[in-house]
This record gives structure tokens, C-alpha cells and sequence, in this order.
């Protein structure tokens, strides 16, 4: 039961068996998993997630894997924190914050290596590579250290220091490059084949977006299967949003929630829109992003393979694309710190930015219940919180971590 029935391209629609070590279709576009909804639904009842482990494996029906071969750190099943102070101070009556900081790595990025890892593993990858700017790489490293394969990463080497530090300590090779994701992503191209490693970057291989999508089974499920007025998530690939949209159709077909879905919003930064640009200019797809710059690693994207399918879940769901400033980014981060006690990542505090902004406008309403996505813990983003935090040093003892920092 669950297990994939075969996998589709989003692109031109053709059809491959499951279980491959596949990346794209021969007309590129990326493949999704698709599954046997109807003989899930026989089988399987919301009952059942009673007593199911506290991770995204309680959903094992509609993953890709059975939760024996998972290479699991207990990723998933992140708080859904109601978020009654911050809302006051937005005007939103019913605000929460999924907050994905909460994972292995303080990132959602664990979900979708969780589940290309378990896969590369079960269908035979011995190297893995892939270009990140930043979470991904530190996902993929400790997912690969688990799983006992080798693991080669691609960042740029203005990467946060938290990132770099982790993928090194979990035993990665990893390469610095001078310039963006999109620069990485070339270099892995170009010796994936020479160097024998299966690519595991955003959308170029399918099971990525299965991890993803979890999260939208976990807000059906802790809104008692009731979904939210509206979702706001940091877009930079768009797995998330796009694996969500993918959960949101399978609960329907499944019969777990109603027809009604959440507006998708899609939150960039204003220095590397090319969704909110592509959503405004009426397009299908996005255009190349030049001279892309935010403090927000994760939504320095300058393009992003599965456009086209971020763009269609936002107009299908009535929703928005916006972009909000690093200044923005870092006040709404640091005004849901004091507020609610969670430290978002600068993705996060974009989402929080964008409420207020979408509640002036009046495409939001008070009433409606809103869901802001944390993707990351902003403990991973220090260097960019450090310049509203300086902090003096006046004697050696001063120094960073004091005494038991290295001299």
C-alpha cells in the first residue's frame, strides 16, 4: 500500500516506472511520484495515525519508502504554534507559526533529504552531490553520514558559517564557489557524470518534494483536518510550496479534508524576486534574476527549476506572490522573537513582514486563519543578526565565547 505506482513528468505529462534513479524528463521538466490514492484510501484511515511516530514517517502510505528503510533523525511533525501576541501586533486574530526550525539541521530542508537520501540508498547511489545555498547542504551532509555515502556540496562561498562548519563536520566534501546557487548547480552538472554522483538538487530528482510535502499533511492534520484560510512560505525553490499544493490534492482524493484549500502565498526577498516578478507580469514562468542579493540565503535563487509550477499552485489557490526588503525581514524576525519566543530564520521573519503588508492592502483579513512557515532556526543566521546585535569587544577576554574560544 503507498508505494509508488509510477512517476510523471510535470512538464509534458509522460510516464516512467517508479523506483529509478531518475532526474529529469527528456523534455526537462521534473518528475513527481505518483501513487495508488485509491487503494490508500482502502487501507488506511486517519485512525491509524494514532500512536504514529512523532516524524513525517507517520505518513509512511504516501512516501516513497516503507519507515524501516527511512534514514531518519526524527525529522518532521514540527510544532504548530498559535501566535496570539505577534497577531495583535500585525491585526491578525488567528495567526500561527509552523515552525520548521524545530528539525534536524534547524531546518525544513531535512525533510526533503531525509527522503532523497532514504532513496538514493534504496535504489542503489553511492555519491551524492548537489549545490546549496546553505540548509540543503547542511541537510544532505548529515542525511548522507547516516545513511554511509558520500556526500559532495556545491555553495557559495558567502555561504553562513553555520552551514559550512556543519557540512564539514558531518564528513562532506564540500566546494566553495565564487558566485550564486546557479553557478554551483553548473559545476555539478558538469561532473556528475565524469564523477559518478547522483544529483539530488531542487526538482532534478523527485522524491525531495515527497519529504516536503509532509508539511501539508501535518497542518491538515493539526487543524484537525480542517485547512487554514491561507499559507505564507519563503519561496527560493519552491519545493515547499509546491510539494504542500501536491499534499493538499492528495488529502481531497483521499477524502481527508474538504475542496477548499489554503491561498498559497509566495514570499521572496525584494533583492531576488523572480516569482513575485513572473506573478505580477502575468507569466508562466520566471525569468533569470540578475545581480541577486538578500540576506536570506535560502531565497537567493535567481531561478528556480519548478517555476512554472509555484506560479500555476498560487493562481489555482487565489493567492499572492510578494517580496519584502532584508531591513523588513530582520525587524518582523526579531519582533517574532520578543513577541512568541521563536527565533525565525530571515525567511521566516520575511513571512511575518508579509502579513502585515497583505493585512494593509486588505487581501488578508483579521478573521482568517493564517499560517506563517519558519523554515529555519535564526541561530543559522547569526552573521546577519549579529549587525543589529553588535556586540564590543574591549579586552581579549571580551572575545567571542570567552575563555573557550580558540586563540
Amino acid at each position: 500500500m503507498g508505494l509508488p505506482t509510477s512517476l510523471v513528468c510535470s512538464r509534458c505529462g509522460q510516464t516512467f516506472a517508479a523506483n529509478q534513479l531518475l532526474n529529469l524528463c527528456e523534455c526537462g521538466g521534473p518528475l513527481l511520484v505518483n501513487y495508488d490514492l485509491d487503494a490508500v484510501r482502502r487501507n488506511w484511515r486517519k485512525e491509524d495515525l494514532q500512536g504514529a511516530p512523532a516524524s513525517m514517517w507517520r505518513y509512511e502510505p504516501v512516501l516513497p519508502a516503507t519507515r524501516s528503510e527511512a534514514v531518519s533523525l526524527g525529522e518532521g511533525w514540527t510544532p504548530l504554534v498559535g501566535a496570539e501576541k505577534l497577531g495583535r501586533e500585525l491585526g491578525a486574530e488567528n495567526l500561527w507559526i509552523k515552525d520548521e526550525g524545530q528539525n534536524p539541521t534547524d531546518s525544513f530542508k531535512a525533510r526533503g533529504l531525509c527522503c532523497a537520501v532514504t532513496m538514493a540508498k534504496k535504489l542503489g547511489a553511492k555519491k551524492l552531490a548537489i549545490p546549496s545555498a546553505g540548509n540543503a547542504a547542511s541537510a544532505l551532509a548529515a542525511y548522507a553520514a547516516a545513511a554511509g555515502i558520500e556526500a559532495n556540496i556545491f555553495m557559495p562561498r558567502d555561504v553562513p558559517q553555520a552551514n559550512f562548519v556543519e557540512c564539514k563536520a558531518y564528513g562532506a566534501n564540500v566546494t566553495l564557489v565564487d558566485g550564486l546557487i546557479s553557478d554551483c548547480g553548473k559545476m555539478v552538472a558538469e561532473r556528475k557524470a565524469r564523477e559518478g554522483w547522483y544529483e539530488v538538487s531542487t526538482l532534478k530528482e523527485p522524491y525531495r518534494i515527497e519529504g516536503k510535502k509532509t508539511m501539508g499533511y501535518e497542518v491538515a492534520e493539526q487543524f484537525e483536518w480542517q485547512l487554514p484560510d491561507a499559507i505564507l512560505y519563503p519561496c527560493g525553490g519552491g519545493v515547499g510550496l509546491i510539494g504542500m499544493w501536491k499534499a493538499f490534492e492528495e488529502l481531497e482524493k483521499l477524502g481527508w479534508t474538504g475542496s477548499k484549500r489554503p491561498k498559497m502565498i509566495s514570499v521572496q526577498a525584494a533583492g531576488c524576486a523572480p516569482i513575485t516578478r513572473a506573478f505580477e507580469e502575468h507569466k508562466e514562468t520566471s525569468e533569470f534574476w540578475q545581480d541577486a542579493h538578500t540576506i536570506a540565503s535560502g531565497l537567493r535563487v535567481p531561478k528556480a527549476l519548478g517555476d512554472f509550477l509555484v506560479l500555476r499552485a498560487i493562481r489555482e489557490s487565489g493567492g499572492v506572490a510578494i517580496s519584502i526588503s532584508d531591513e523588513e525581514m530582520l525587524d518582523a524576525g526579531q519582533e517574532t522573537a520578543a513577541c512568541e519566543g521563536i527565533f525565525p530564520a530571515p525567511e521566516g521573519g520575511a513571512c511575518v513582514a508579509a502579513v502585515r503588508e497583505l493585512l494593509r492592502t486588505g487581501f488578508l483579513r483579521p478573521e482568517e486563519k493564517i499560517v506563517i512557515f519558519n523554515t529555519g532556526s535564526g541561530l543559522k543566521y547569526l552573521e546577519a543578526y549579529s549587525t543589529r546585535f553588535p556586540r564590543h569587544v574591549a579586552a581579549e577576554q571580551d572575545k567571542l565565547g570567552g575563555l573557550i574560544t580558540p586563540r
